[in-house]
């Protein structure tokens, strides 16, 4: 499956309502501790891998895979050996 662009990306979220698109990077091994944003966000993995949690459910995301999260929902992060990168839009 091929990956749309960044424009074709941005494009779509922004159909959607969100007012912001970023590139987000993390590094090798970073894990983020339970945490919730004041925006909603809608994501696509790019490159590498990480796990998601939220209200306990595990999803294993890797490039090509979108994923959803809610203003105020508390989740936590752990990216794999390689890091990883999404293009997420976030609406407030």
């Amino acid at each position: 499956m091929a990956l749309p662009t960044f424009e074709e990306f941005s494009a779509a979220v922004r159909s959607k309502g969100f007012d912001q698109v970023l590139v987000r990077e993390w590094q090798a091994g970073h894990a983020t501790p339970e945490h919730d944003h004041p925006f909603d966000v809608s994501a696509l993995v790019v490159r590498g891998e990480f796990w998601l949690t939220v209200d306990g459910a595990v999803r294993h995301l890797r490039a090509g895979d979108t994923f959803e999260v809610a203003r105020g929902t508390r989740h936590t992060e752990r990216y794999g050996p390689e890091g990883a990168t999404f293009w997420v839009g976030r609406a407030s």
